[in-house]
């Protein structure tokens, strides 16, 4: 009999391992390796952690240590690059490390439930079934064939693209920075296919990661990739999977049967013992950055993870964020134009604006882009508009006392929703019936101010009775699949009229869509966020980008029609010029000039309690407690909506110019912060998106 200590990470708050004991005996078929998971008693509970060393000894008194319960042997251990990836994350935004490494975990490997574990494996160690299983099943084993089906042929652009890309053998960022139609996947798809046939022909295995930033995008470059790649096995991961969806997923990646991987931001921390290309589509996209428990962008773990390997990373875009702009254009990463759209005869649209000073917009549609719709409809072709505010109207108001839909819980107005006769608190989720008078006053006519996607669709139906108007947005996909349904009654050419918030602005190819209508873009002009400017830039160039797609002729061509208010706006004519180096480098310059990302580092340390005053007080008391020479600390703050579901927020922003000294800081205080006693939460996010 023979004994070890385990050093063991758990999904606690505590930043800190523990140790336990493992006894061998004769009934024992293994022995722990770092890397594997563990069960472990844990208070009154068992749970699930992971093994983080193997020792003879420990410095804790051994009367006071813990026996193992189980080892999850049949489960190949995680490797130690995976373990590296979790510390660095660990400690680039300071969480525990078992924060970071198990909750990434399939739920039913957490839980240790073996029946499903090793059914799983069994399928997977299976020999090669004769026949492809459903595509929602990885369980496919891979046949020594692995050549493409039905490629299109690259232009010299896509080629060149490619080329670049599959030469490296060693880290090389990539920024693909290609217009929208360009042709992006099948280049992500071409040097795939090269890097797993190099693989193929030495002998060794090759595993390919492809996130993309929204699960709704997720089916669609499924079906691409499976019909390129039929005798490949493919993974999926997003969490609209059920727990044994994403067991079976998660286990094909770790056990190195899935040969390509594709996933949102969560995929980024999947076990992929043989990765050797990282693709990031849509880099600029901000659902990349998670917002809650372990605040990471998915994007820069990517470029961590593959600088780690030693391996080539593409970040792809049409409007590439203004930080990963700025690492091009200074040579750290290298950028690939592609200026030209993919399909022959198939032009960038043109872009319109319409000034709703002048031609007016009274039920949120002007004449002109009535009459863009009438056209359109008239030959046949399918339009979108788009709108990012859902609901039918932002806010309910009484004009004889001026009462207005306030959510009681938050600092927020309640959305209505006509269809449901519901106000809906879109931050909460509280919601109310819509009251039939006043209830200040008792006055019966409530109106509703604003527009929102169900009242414009309104519009559409009763001005175009004979068109199929269809709606896209979080409320009318709120079922499982039911946003795939939507896109693929687009694809089908069942839709004459789109309607839709940022679900349909990027990542779709409809290939029969010649007309894109943006309403109402204006309200980002002016906000207080310093990247409203660069988003909404991004969100209307993704957008334009939908229209066009297949070949037309020059008489026909595709067009994009804006309604604004401010017709001279600088960004609405870079946009008109689909100009997003120029504006990319205007907006570099006022960056500069004003000491902001990137040519600065920030972190920001929130704060929620039941009163203001008690949020503020914890962030000054916070900010005292260390010298901080070399970094500032701007004065705390209300966040811009102060109360969510009753919770008082504020916020303190730390600034410094140099990474390093920002994050030797951070190490220093986060200890101190845990150690003040305080009933209310509290976090901290590194390289935050939204301030």
């Amino acid at each position: 009999m023979s004994k070890k200590i385990l050093k063991v990470a758990l999904d606690t708050p505590l930043d800190t391992t523990f140790d336990y004991r493992w006894t061998h005996t004769t009934t024992e078929t293994s022995f722990p390796q770092v890397g594997q998971l563990v069960r472990v008693p844990f208070g009154r509970r068992e749970v699930t952690g992971l093994i983080l060393d193997v020792l003879d000894s420990s410095d804790v008194d051994e009367g006071k240590l813990r026996d193992v319960i189980a080892l999850r042997a049949p489960i190949a251990p995680l490797s130690s690059e995976w373990i590296a990836l979790c510390r660095f994350a660990a400690d680039y935004y300071h969480r525990p490390l078992g924060e970071v490494a198990l909750p990434g975990l399939p739920k039913h490997l957490r839980e240790a439930k073996p029946a499903s574990i090793d059914r799983v494996l069994k399928k997977l160690h299976a020999p090669a079934a004769s026949t492809t299983l459903p595509a929602v099943d990885p369980e496919v084993n891979p046949a020594p064939d692995s050549s493409p089906n039905s490629a299109p042929v690259l232009n010299d652009e896509q080629r060149a693209a490619v080329d670049a890309i599959t030469r490296k053998r060693e880290f090389a960022p990539f920024l693909l920075h290609g217009v929208t139609g360009s042709g992006k996947t099948e280049v992500y798809l071409h040097a795939a296919q090269a890097l797993l046939e190099q693989a193929r022909q030495s002998s060794t295995r090759a595993q390919i990661l492809l996130l993309v930033p929204e699960i709704n995008l997720t089916p669609q470059l499924e079906h691409h990739v499976r019909a390129r790649f039929p005798h490949l096995t493919v993974a999926t991961l997003h969490s609209q999977l059920s727990e044994a969806e994403r067991l079976r997923h998660w286990l094909s990646a770790h056990e190195a049967h899935a040969d390509i991987v594709l996933g949102t931001r969560l995929a980024v921390l999947a076990s992929l013992p043989h990765l050797r290309l990282v693709v990031i589509d849509e880099e600029h996209d901000p659902s990349y950055k998670q917002q809650e428990g372990l605040r990471y962008s998915a994007r820069d773990l990517a470029v961590w993870r593959a600088r780690q390997l030693n391996i080539p990373v593409v970040l792809g875009s049409a409007t590439p964020s203004i930080e990963s702009w700025h690492h091009a254009g200074s040579g750290r990463y290298r950028r690939l134009n592609l200026t030209q759209r993919a399909v022959v005869q198939a032009s960038l649209p043109r872009i319109g604006l319409i000034d709703i000073e002048r031609d007016k917009a009274p039920e949120g549609l002007s004449a002109p882009m009535i009459a863009a719709l009438h056209d359109r409809l008239a030959h046949g072709e399918q339009s979108l508009l788009f709108l990012n505010r859902r609901g039918y109207a932002p806010v309910m108001h009484c004009d004889a006392c001026g009462w207005i839909s306030h959510c009681r819980r938050c600092t927020a107005y309640m959305v209505l929703h006509k269809p449901e006769r519901r106000l809906r608190c879109h931050h909460c989720s509280l919601e109310l019936r819509v009251p039939v008078s006043c209830p200040t006053c008792g006055n019966l006519d409530l109106q509703a101010l604003g527009r929102g996607t169900q009242r414009i669709e309104e519009h559409l139906k009763a001005t175009f009775p004979m068109a199929r108007v269809l709606r896209i947005d979080a409320d009318s996909t709120r079922r499982k699949g039911s946003a795939q349904q939507a896109f693929e009654a687009v694809h089908r050419g069942d839709v004459d009229i789109l309607l839709g918030t940022q679900m349909v602005a990027k990542g779709h190819d409809f290939q029969r869509l010649t007309l894109v209508g943006v309403i109402n873009p204006d309200t980002a002009l002016f906000s207080h966020d310093y990247r409203a400017g660069e988003r909404l830039f991004a969100q209307l160039m993704q957008v334009a980008g939908r229209a066009g797609r297949a070949a037309m002729s020059q008489e026909r061509r595709s067009e994009v029609l804006l309604q604004t208010r401010y017709p001279q706006h600088p960004l609405y004519h870079a946009l008109l010029a689909h100009d997003y180096a120029g504006f990319a480098e205007a907006t570099l310059n006022e960056r500069r000039a004003a000491g902001l990302p990137p040519f600065i580092h920030q972190a920001l340390l929130r704060a929620e309690a039941k009163t203001l005053p008690m949020a503020l007080e914890f962030l000054r008391s916070a900010s005292a407690q260390l010298p901080h020479e070399g970094i500032r600390m701007n004065e705390p703050v209300p966040l811009t909506i102060t109360r969510v579901a009753g919770v008082e927020r504020a916020q303190l922003l730390l600034e410094c110019e140099s990474r390093a000294q920002l994050q030797a800081f951070l190490t220093r205080w986060m200890p101190a912060l845990r150690a003040m006693k305080t009933r209310l939460r509290w976090s901290l996010e590194v390289d935050p998106v939204d301030i």
